[in-house]
């Protein structure tokens, strides 16, 4: 079985820190097999980072069956690559890291440099399981706090941007709900050093503004493609520039107001 002590001190240190409010901190620890979860994603040492700040960007693609069902495997497979491409070519790539968590918990990039970061294939994503949106977004929020706290400890400056896709609600969680994921998110979103986006593709008849608003994503950062593959890599567009956007930040993103703004 992994260690899981760094990511279990992490999380302490966050809550130490007044990153993480008492109900995050329990949210997190309280939940089975978390910390190995959390573990498997926290990837490069701080000593092996050569940037003197870094941009966390973590995406969370939907691996459910529906979105096979709906033909949509290839458009989220080209958005995610075409989020890494977009910051290759920018100024600031050097200084970020990528995370992949699809939404059943398989980790394609721990904390990684872009340049190592692995591109979703045919061979590397299937989409044919459940959806359990709040259960995997706790633990991808869990990991992003953890590595952000892992960096700062080491001096290492840190901003992140994260986002989660699905293409229906909820359906097969077991230990979270909207409101534990609420409660990082905001925690988040206090710092004004994280951005918390979500993307719903249409499915006929979820409304993801209110589903990922009571997850407490701001409207402003909450996506809409319809089913097809022209929104959807829109949508995947839209997020590059925004983390492009907040890797050029010099300071915090509280002035970032959305997609677009």
């Amino acid at each position: 079985m992994p260690d899981t002590t760094t990511s279990t001190q992490l999380i302490r240190q966050a809550r130490d820190a007044g990153d993480l409010s008492a109900t995050s901190y329990d949210t997190i620890m309280l939940a089975p097999d978390i910390g190995t979860q959390i573990q498997a994603g926290l990837g490069v040492v701080p000593d092996d980072v050569a940037a003197s700040e870094v941009t966390l960007v973590t995406l969370m693609p939907d691996d459910s069956g529906s979105i096979a069902a709906a033909r949509n495997e290839a458009s989220v497979r080209l958005g995610h690559n075409e989020v890494l491409a977009s910051l290759d070519g920018s100024k600031q790539a050097d200084g970020v890291l990528v995370h992949t968590r699809y939404l059943n918990g398989t980790v394609l990039n721990p904390c990684r440099p872009l340049a190592e970061a692995e591109r979703m294939t045919e061979q590397n994503y299937s989409a044919s399981h459940g959806t359990p949106l709040y259960d995997q977004a706790v633990v991808v929020l869990g990991t992003v706090i953890a590595k952000a706290k892992e960096l700062e400890a080491a001096g290492i400056p840190t901003r992140t941007i994260t986002l989660l896709v699905s293409d229906g609600e909820d359906l097969h969680s077991r230990q979270q709900t909207a409101a534990s994921v609420r409660a990082l998110v905001e925690d988040l979103r206090r710092t004004e050093m994280h951005v918390v986006a979500a993307m719903g593709i249409d499915d006929g008849r979820t409304d993801f503004r209110a589903v990922f608003g009571a997850m407490g994503i701001p409207d402003a950062w909450i996506l809409t493609p319809a089913n097809s593959a022209r929104e959807i890599r829109a949508a995947f567009r839209l997020f590059s520039q925004s983390a492009v956007r907040v890797s050029q930040s010099a300071a915090g993103l509280a002035g970032l107001g959305g997609f677009g703004a």
